[in-house]
Protein backbone atom coordinates (compact mmCIF):
# COMPACT_ATOMS: atom_id res chain seq x y z
CA UNK A 1 0.00 0.00 0.00
CA UNK A 2 2.75 2.87 0.72
CA UNK A 3 4.57 1.51 -2.62
CA UNK A 4 1.13 2.11 -4.30
CA UNK A 5 0.79 5.91 -2.01
CA UNK A 6 3.79 7.02 -3.01
CA UNK A 7 3.77 6.35 -6.64
CA UNK A 8 0.37 7.70 -6.70
CA UNK A 9 1.99 10.41 -4.87
CA UNK A 10 4.75 10.85 -7.60
CA UNK A 11 2.15 10.74 -10.31
CA UNK A 12 0.45 13.46 -9.27
CA UNK A 13 2.62 15.72 -8.78
CA UNK A 14 4.13 15.00 -12.16
CA UNK A 15 0.66 15.57 -13.72
CA UNK A 16 0.15 19.08 -12.00
CA UNK A 17 3.92 19.71 -13.17
CA UNK A 18 2.73 19.09 -16.69
CA UNK A 19 -0.03 21.28 -16.54
CA UNK A 20 1.86 24.13 -15.87
CA UNK A 21 4.42 26.37 -18.36
CA UNK A 22 8.05 25.20 -17.80
CA UNK A 23 9.12 28.16 -16.49
CA UNK A 24 6.73 28.07 -13.78
CA UNK A 25 6.27 24.31 -13.04
CA UNK A 26 10.33 25.26 -12.77
CA UNK A 27 9.88 27.95 -10.11
CA UNK A 28 7.40 26.67 -8.17
CA UNK A 29 9.14 23.02 -7.64
CA UNK A 30 12.43 24.92 -6.42
CA UNK A 31 10.65 27.28 -4.17
CA UNK A 32 8.68 24.22 -2.70
CA UNK A 33 11.69 22.43 -1.99
CA UNK A 34 13.67 25.33 -0.74
CA UNK A 35 11.13 25.91 1.58
CA UNK A 36 10.72 22.58 3.26
CA UNK A 37 14.03 20.79 1.80
CA UNK A 38 16.09 22.40 4.73
CA UNK A 39 13.92 20.56 7.37
CA UNK A 40 14.47 17.64 6.36
CA UNK A 41 16.66 15.08 8.40
CA UNK A 42 18.52 13.89 4.97
CA UNK A 43 19.97 17.64 5.43
CA UNK A 44 22.23 16.80 7.90
CA UNK A 45 23.85 14.90 4.97
CA UNK A 46 24.60 17.30 3.25
CA UNK A 47 25.50 20.12 6.02
CA UNK A 48 28.51 16.76 6.83
CA UNK A 49 29.16 16.75 3.35
CA UNK A 50 29.84 20.40 3.04
CA UNK A 51 31.96 20.94 6.10
CA UNK A 52 34.34 17.85 4.67
CA UNK A 53 34.62 19.27 0.96
CA UNK A 54 34.87 23.27 2.67
CA UNK A 55 36.52 23.10 5.57
CA UNK A 56 36.64 26.70 5.99
CA UNK A 57 33.15 27.82 4.82
CA UNK A 58 30.78 29.38 7.34
CA UNK A 59 27.74 27.62 8.69
CA UNK A 60 25.76 30.45 7.16
CA UNK A 61 26.78 30.03 3.72
CA UNK A 62 26.61 25.95 4.39
CA UNK A 63 22.89 26.76 4.92
CA UNK A 64 22.56 28.82 1.90
CA UNK A 65 23.48 26.19 -0.32
CA UNK A 66 21.52 23.28 1.02
CA UNK A 67 19.08 26.07 -0.17
CA UNK A 68 19.84 26.08 -2.89
CA UNK A 69 20.36 22.58 -3.72
CA UNK A 70 16.87 21.90 -2.95
CA UNK A 71 15.68 24.79 -4.86
CA UNK A 72 17.55 22.37 -7.80
CA UNK A 73 16.06 19.25 -6.96
CA UNK A 74 12.74 20.83 -7.08
CA UNK A 75 12.93 22.15 -10.30
CA UNK A 76 14.11 19.23 -11.73
CA UNK A 77 11.47 16.88 -10.53
CA UNK A 78 9.36 19.92 -12.20
CA UNK A 79 10.58 19.76 -15.12
CA UNK A 80 10.59 16.08 -16.23
CA UNK A 81 7.27 16.19 -17.48
CA UNK A 82 8.61 18.96 -19.90
CA UNK A 83 11.46 18.06 -20.88
CA UNK A 84 11.10 16.32 -24.22
CA UNK A 85 9.31 18.96 -25.60
CA UNK A 86 12.12 21.92 -24.45
CA UNK A 87 13.03 23.72 -27.23
CA UNK A 88 16.88 23.45 -28.46
CA UNK A 89 18.77 26.31 -28.26
CA UNK A 90 16.56 28.80 -27.02
CA UNK A 91 17.30 32.57 -27.14
CA UNK A 92 15.14 33.28 -24.13
CA UNK A 93 13.10 31.58 -21.81
CA UNK A 94 12.56 27.89 -21.74
CA UNK A 95 14.80 25.59 -23.51
CA UNK A 96 18.56 24.37 -23.38
CA UNK A 97 21.90 24.83 -25.22
CA UNK A 98 24.94 22.53 -25.36
CA UNK A 99 28.61 23.69 -24.87
CA UNK A 100 31.56 22.16 -26.54
CA UNK A 101 29.49 20.03 -28.90
CA UNK A 102 32.44 20.07 -31.31
CA UNK A 103 33.09 17.15 -28.77
CA UNK A 104 30.22 15.13 -29.49
CA UNK A 105 30.42 15.06 -33.21
CA UNK A 106 34.22 13.54 -32.97
CA UNK A 107 32.99 11.22 -30.64
CA UNK A 108 30.13 10.28 -33.03
CA UNK A 109 32.81 10.13 -35.63
CA UNK A 110 34.98 7.83 -34.57
CA UNK A 111 32.47 4.94 -34.21
CA UNK A 112 33.80 3.75 -31.24
CA UNK A 113 31.55 3.12 -28.18
CA UNK A 114 30.92 6.20 -25.63
CA UNK A 115 30.79 6.05 -22.12
CA UNK A 116 29.11 9.47 -20.81
CA UNK A 117 30.64 10.63 -17.76
CA UNK A 118 28.60 12.63 -15.20
CA UNK A 119 27.15 13.61 -11.81
CA UNK A 120 24.11 14.47 -10.26
CA UNK A 121 24.85 18.01 -11.28
CA UNK A 122 21.62 20.74 -12.40
CA UNK A 123 19.01 18.77 -14.24
CA UNK A 124 20.76 15.34 -15.33
CA UNK A 125 18.02 14.43 -16.73
CA UNK A 126 18.57 16.33 -19.08
CA UNK A 127 21.92 14.50 -20.58
CA UNK A 128 20.51 11.33 -22.52
CA UNK A 129 17.93 13.56 -24.39
CA UNK A 130 20.72 15.85 -25.77
CA UNK A 131 22.75 13.37 -26.40
CA UNK A 132 20.45 11.00 -28.20
CA UNK A 133 19.59 14.33 -30.54
CA UNK A 134 23.66 13.66 -31.57
CA UNK A 135 22.76 10.47 -32.40
CA UNK A 136 24.67 9.13 -29.54
CA UNK A 137 21.93 7.91 -27.48
CA UNK A 138 22.83 5.82 -24.64
CA UNK A 139 21.90 3.60 -21.90
CA UNK A 140 22.51 4.50 -18.15
CA UNK A 141 23.69 2.77 -14.96
CA UNK A 142 21.33 4.16 -12.59
CA UNK A 143 20.65 3.03 -8.80
CA UNK A 144 17.23 1.49 -8.55
CA UNK A 145 14.73 3.46 -6.25
CA UNK A 146 13.29 0.94 -3.26
CA UNK A 147 9.71 1.16 -4.72
CA UNK A 148 9.54 -0.69 -7.90
CA UNK A 149 6.28 1.10 -9.12
CA UNK A 150 8.42 4.14 -8.57
CA UNK A 151 11.35 2.54 -10.58
CA UNK A 152 8.66 1.40 -13.53
CA UNK A 153 7.24 5.36 -13.31
CA UNK A 154 10.71 6.70 -13.68
CA UNK A 155 11.70 4.72 -16.21
CA UNK A 156 8.83 5.17 -18.58
CA UNK A 157 9.25 8.90 -18.00
CA UNK A 158 12.92 8.65 -19.02
CA UNK A 159 12.42 6.81 -22.61
CA UNK A 160 9.48 9.51 -22.98
CA UNK A 161 12.07 12.19 -22.26
CA UNK A 162 14.80 10.70 -24.56
CA UNK A 163 12.61 9.29 -27.44
CA UNK A 164 13.96 6.37 -27.77
CA UNK A 165 13.35 2.31 -26.50
CA UNK A 166 16.80 2.55 -24.17
CA UNK A 167 17.60 0.32 -21.33
CA UNK A 168 18.33 0.73 -18.02
CA UNK A 169 21.24 -0.89 -15.98
CA UNK A 170 20.65 -1.08 -12.43
CA UNK A 171 23.86 -1.06 -10.17
CA UNK A 172 24.67 -4.26 -9.13
CA UNK A 173 25.88 -7.78 -10.80
CA UNK A 174 23.07 -8.31 -13.45
CA UNK A 175 23.16 -4.64 -14.24
CA UNK A 176 26.99 -4.78 -15.00
CA UNK A 177 26.72 -8.32 -17.27
CA UNK A 178 24.05 -6.19 -19.14
CA UNK A 179 25.98 -3.17 -19.56
CA UNK A 180 29.04 -5.43 -20.82
CA UNK A 181 26.70 -6.99 -23.43
CA UNK A 182 25.26 -3.49 -24.46
CA UNK A 183 28.86 -2.59 -25.02
CA UNK A 184 29.67 -5.22 -26.91
CA UNK A 185 27.54 -5.06 -29.66
CA UNK A 186 28.72 -1.16 -29.49
CA UNK A 187 26.06 0.69 -27.68
CA UNK A 188 26.97 3.46 -25.57
CA UNK A 189 26.58 4.13 -21.95
CA UNK A 190 25.77 6.66 -19.43
CA UNK A 191 27.62 6.41 -15.84
CA UNK A 192 26.48 9.11 -12.85
CA UNK A 193 29.48 8.33 -10.92
CA UNK A 194 29.17 10.47 -7.79
CA UNK A 195 28.08 7.82 -5.58
CA UNK A 196 29.78 5.77 -3.02
CA UNK A 197 30.12 2.20 -3.73
CA UNK A 198 31.21 0.25 -0.79
CA UNK A 199 32.57 -2.66 -3.00
CA UNK A 200 34.28 0.18 -5.15
CA UNK A 201 37.78 1.37 -5.69
CA UNK A 202 39.45 3.87 -3.09
CA UNK A 203 40.43 7.48 -4.50
CA UNK A 204 40.52 10.81 -3.16
CA UNK A 205 37.68 13.19 -3.47
CA UNK A 206 38.25 16.59 -1.61
CA UNK A 207 41.18 15.49 -0.49
CA UNK A 208 39.58 12.80 1.37
CA UNK A 209 39.88 8.79 0.36
CA UNK A 210 36.18 7.33 -0.60
CA UNK A 211 34.57 4.20 -2.15
CA UNK A 212 34.33 4.87 -6.13
CA UNK A 213 32.62 2.47 -8.67
CA UNK A 214 35.64 2.02 -10.94
CA UNK A 215 32.67 1.31 -14.04
CA UNK A 216 33.58 4.28 -16.15
CA UNK A 217 37.40 3.66 -16.40
CA UNK A 218 37.29 -0.32 -16.24
CA UNK A 219 34.45 -0.47 -18.94
CA UNK A 220 36.18 2.36 -21.20
CA UNK A 221 39.59 0.54 -20.91
CA UNK A 222 38.36 -2.98 -21.67
CA UNK A 223 35.91 -2.30 -24.43
CA UNK A 224 38.31 0.51 -26.25
CA UNK A 225 35.74 3.31 -25.64
CA UNK A 226 35.63 7.17 -25.32
CA UNK A 227 34.96 8.72 -21.54
CA UNK A 228 32.76 12.01 -22.52
CA UNK A 229 32.18 13.72 -19.32
CA UNK A 230 29.79 16.80 -19.01
CA UNK A 231 27.37 18.65 -16.73
CA UNK A 232 24.33 20.28 -16.63
CA UNK A 233 23.85 23.11 -15.16
CA UNK A 234 20.82 25.64 -14.91
CA UNK A 235 20.62 29.12 -16.19
CA UNK A 236 17.13 29.88 -15.13
CA UNK A 237 13.75 27.85 -14.54
CA UNK A 238 14.14 25.49 -17.10
CA UNK A 239 16.82 26.92 -18.88
CA UNK A 240 19.65 24.43 -18.87
CA UNK A 241 23.08 24.04 -20.10
CA UNK A 242 24.97 20.76 -21.38
CA UNK A 243 28.83 21.76 -20.67
CA UNK A 244 30.77 19.03 -22.59
CA UNK A 245 33.99 19.03 -20.39
CA UNK A 246 36.44 16.86 -22.31
CA UNK A 247 37.14 13.01 -24.45
CA UNK A 248 39.40 10.94 -22.84
CA UNK A 249 40.86 8.20 -24.87
CA UNK A 250 42.03 5.53 -22.57
CA UNK A 251 44.80 4.87 -25.48
CA UNK A 252 46.24 8.66 -25.19
CA UNK A 253 46.41 8.91 -21.82
CA UNK A 254 49.58 9.43 -20.13
CA UNK A 255 49.64 6.26 -17.63
CA UNK A 256 48.26 4.12 -20.93
CA UNK A 257 51.64 1.72 -20.78
CA UNK A 258 50.29 1.26 -16.62
CA UNK A 259 48.97 -2.10 -16.05
CA UNK A 260 45.46 -2.30 -16.35
CA UNK A 261 44.39 -2.21 -12.41
CA UNK A 262 47.00 0.88 -12.17
CA UNK A 263 45.37 2.13 -15.41
CA UNK A 264 41.81 2.07 -13.83
CA UNK A 265 42.47 3.44 -10.35
CA UNK A 266 44.60 6.90 -12.28
CA UNK A 267 41.49 7.04 -14.70
CA UNK A 268 38.95 6.68 -11.86
CA UNK A 269 41.00 9.41 -9.76
CA UNK A 270 40.61 11.19 -12.90
CA UNK A 271 37.23 11.35 -13.27
CA UNK A 272 37.09 12.03 -9.36
CA UNK A 273 39.16 15.35 -10.30
CA UNK A 274 36.22 16.58 -12.71
CA UNK A 275 33.57 15.80 -10.40
CA UNK A 276 35.26 17.90 -7.86
CA UNK A 277 36.22 20.90 -10.46
CA UNK A 278 32.45 20.88 -11.36
CA UNK A 279 31.14 20.79 -7.99
CA UNK A 280 33.83 23.62 -6.74
CA UNK A 281 32.57 25.82 -9.32
CA UNK A 282 28.97 25.53 -8.67
CA UNK A 283 28.22 24.26 -5.51
CA UNK A 284 24.65 24.40 -5.15
CA UNK A 285 23.79 22.48 -8.39
CA UNK A 286 25.37 19.81 -6.95
CA UNK A 287 23.39 16.76 -4.93
CA UNK A 288 24.07 16.56 -1.17
CA UNK A 289 22.36 14.44 -0.20
CA UNK A 290 24.56 11.18 -0.51
CA UNK A 291 26.63 9.74 2.07
CA UNK A 292 29.61 10.21 0.19
CA UNK A 293 32.03 9.45 2.54
CA UNK A 294 32.09 6.48 5.20
CA UNK A 295 28.99 6.36 7.00
CA UNK A 296 30.39 7.16 10.41
CA UNK A 297 30.96 10.45 9.53
CA UNK A 298 27.21 10.97 9.44
CA UNK A 299 25.84 10.11 12.93
CA UNK A 300 24.48 12.43 15.22
CA UNK A 301 25.87 13.38 18.19
CA UNK A 302 24.35 12.56 21.00
CA UNK A 303 23.43 15.56 23.38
Amino acid sequence: MIHHLEAWGLKGLLWCSSCLPPHIASRLGGLLARFVGPYMPVSHIADVNLRRAFPAMSPRQRQHIIRDCWANIGSTLAELPHLATLPARSEAGPGWNVLNDEILHAARASGRPVIFFSGHLGNWELMPLIVARYGLCFSPFYRAPNNPLVDRLLCQLRRTITGMPVSFFPKGRQGALEAVRHLTKGGHLGVLGDQKMNDGIEVSFFGHPTMTAPAAAALAIRFNALIVTGRVWREGPARLVLDVSSCLDPQTLPFASSPRQEKIQLLTQQLNDELERWITERPADWLWLHRRWDKSLYKRKKN
